[in-house]
């Protein structure tokens, strides 16, 4: 479900890159944490939290991996979806994996939808 549309008369409309721009000329507080689930990101939302991370170290905090390296690109997807799922009002990014970029030249083939 699309839920950026049941906010838009909201009082907490959903982040969005305009919004964070907007913050910072102001020069006000930007809050972000990392997060891997739905659950949580959930949590986050209640708390008023403006950025999700969805970030490579969950190769390290949820897959028990010394580095962050054994993380892959569909991995860091699966959890972008999961936590989507629990986000209303925060604007969700996510870290690329390791070697998933390695050139301007090179382009990103998966597509996250």
């Amino acid at each position: 479900m699309y839920t950026q549309l049941q906010l838009r008369d909201s009082a907490r409309p959903p982040v969005t890159v305009g919004t964070l721009r907007r913050m910072k000329e102001q020069g006000e507080k930007i809050a972000s944490i990392t997060c891997y689930d739905a659950s949580f990101a959930a949590l986050t939302d209640e708390a008023g939290v403006d950025v999700v991370l969805v970030g490579d170290s969950l190769g390290m905090v949820i897959q028990g991996h010394d580095t962050t390296v054994p993380v892959t690109l569909e991995h860091i997807i699966y959890h972008c979806k999961a936590v989507a799922k629990g986000l209303f009002r925060p604007f969700l990014m996510a870290d690329m994996p390791f070697m998933t970029y390695t050139s301007a030249s090179r382009r990103c083939r998966t597509r996250c939808a």
